[in-house]
């Protein structure tokens, strides 16, 4: 039988991140040594989802994978979020790992940028859950027994009232019709604290629910933003927040 390959997978803490490492890890041709998560400097919290270090440390820990931790200055430029995560990724090139793993479904562009950053130190992508219709995403994330809470909306597609909720079918029905049920568009982000992948639930409480609206930066950040478009630019809008604390 072939040697697994190594591979890195870039952890959001999020659905679509849970969903994909629960694929890749099914996947005998792949070994992930590493999660890999940007966090701002600053906040210490996780970019765009406003996640705590500690909650995703604790992730870590229930899945049973070491955590890399990339810090990014708050609103970083392209070119200083490029040198730092190169600087990352060749440390990791250096100790034999050859592949990243990203939880993207759709979003064209941001595949291609990432794919075109990777091949500058040897790197190749792997997207396990990419082009897969994000109704049947949601269906099996949740019957696979995943649970998973909103984090982070952004008040262009949806209210102050869907922070902080468990995705459900509730949920999923009370969407708006324009809105991606796995927020795919930058409408909502998540943090996910139960499933297959982890030994032991994260047990976190919910603390206050904060609005923040952020200035756009002159050279936006693919990789880092809530969605990757010019005409759905997040920095448009404000966001809410529901802080959760690690108990």
């Amino acid at each position: 039988m072939p040697t697994p390959q190594k591979a890195l997978f870039n952890w959001s803490s999020g659905k679509d991140s849970a969903l994909a490492l629960y694929k890749i890890l099914q996947n005998a041709d792949y070994k992930v040594e590493y999660l890999l998560t940007s966090v701002n400097q600053q906040y210490q919290r996780i970019s765009m989802h406003g996640v705590r270090v500690e909650l995703l440390q604790a992730q870590a820990e229930s899945i049973g994978i070491p955590l890399k931790i990339m810090e990014i200055p708050e609103m970083p430029t392209m070119e200083v979020y490029e040198n730092v995560m190169f600087e990352t990724l060749t440390e990791l090139k250096n100790a034999g790992i050859n592949y990243s793993v990203f939880g993207d479904i759709f979003l064209e562009d941001l595949r291609l940028y990432r794919e075109k950053q990777l091949e500058k130190i040897g790197f190749k992508g792997i997207f396990p859950i990419w082009k897969t219709q994000t109704r049947d995403l949601i269906q099996e994330f949740i019957s696979l027994g995943f649970k998973t809470i909103v984090v982070c909306v952004n008040e262009k597609y949806l209210d102050k009232s869907f922070v902080g909720r468990i995705i459900d079918q509730d949920f999923i029905n009370d969407l708006p019709k324009n809105v991606d049920v796995c927020g795919k568009n930058g409408e909502f982000h998540t943090f996910t604290f139960d499933g297959p992948i982890f030994s032991k639930p994260i047990d976190f409480e919910m603390a206050e629910i904060v609005y923040r609206k952020y200035e756009k930066p002159k050279n936006q950040d693919l990789s880092n933003t809530a969605c990757d478009t010019d005409d759905k630019s997040p920095f448009d809008f404000g966001f809410w927040y529901c802080d959760l604390i690690k108990k």
